[in-house]
């Protein structure tokens, strides 16, 4: 039998295996903790935060941190829950969402994850940035006032894709996504078949006549909620 490890999460000991990350040993254990910028498949980013959980006291990111025998992780905790519903709703007042007629409404994992914090509007006040769409392209589009620069979609290009179409330039409020054209999408080597849009968690990047292809009552979170399929499994559990 290969080496396992035993970790604890919130009281409950599950066995992770060398070299796994936190977030990988959590899903396997049917144990779940929030995220947006991490996705199977792709490289451990780090950048959204929300995976943040107490490591032997000590924050750290879920889906960077790796395994070790025996650490105690807090996840469940309010301390955690309240900061986790601040980071989205700054999420939400950074942007523009109007999620009442988004063509990603019950797909959309940013506003999946507000109803699963029970948060119905932000309180903070809403920004408005002044943000560009590129519509260019003749089966993509790219609507920047719906991204949270979760990274993803420079990840799949990358690594997947194997073309490196997007990247972040700017800082600070400034920080958006580009492509590696002088202008426009269309001037790229983007693909609709592309894994990059595939991964982007809200309506950031989209293939054009495709909304609303499955009906509203039928889409990903509009029955259940988001983490459901993780907390569902529970194999790596020590009872």
């Amino acid at each position: 039998m290969s080496q396992t490890y035993t970790i604890h999460i919130d009281g409950v000991a599950i066995q992770a295996l060398p070299g796994q990350k936190l977030i990988e040993a959590a899903d396997a254990a049917g144990i779940y903790i929030p995220r947006l910028c991490h996705k199977r498949g792709l490289e451990p980013f780090g950048a959204c935060r929300l995976c943040t959980v107490l490591v032997n006291g000590r924050p750290g990111t879920a889906c960077t941190t790796p395994v070790a025998d025996g650490m105690v992780v807090e996840n469940d905790i309010e301390s955690l829950r309240e900061f986790r519903k601040q980071i989205i709703e700054m999420l939400f007042v950074e942007g523009n969402h109007f999620c009442m007629f988004c063509e990603m409404s019950g797909n959309c994992e940013l506003q999946a994850m507000a109803y699963r914090f029970g948060i119905t509007a932000p309180r903070y006040p809403y920004i408005w940035p002044h943000r560009e769409i590129d519509a260019s392209h003749p089966d993509i589009l790219i609507d920047r006032n719906r991204c949270i620069l979760c990274g993803r979609c420079v990840r799949a290009s990358r690594d997947i894709d194997g073309k490196h179409v997007y990247d972040f330039v700017g800082r600070g409020a400034h920080k958006q996504i580009a492509v590696n054209a002088a202008a426009r999408l269309a001037d790229t080597n983007a693909d609709v078949t592309d894994e990059a849009l595939n991964v982007c968690p809200v309506g950031a990047l989209l293939k054009k006549r495709t909304a609303f292809q499955v009906p509203i009552g039928r889409r990903l979170y509009d029955l259940k909620p988001i983490g459901s399929e993780i907390e569902s499994d529970g194999s790596t559990r020590i009872d």
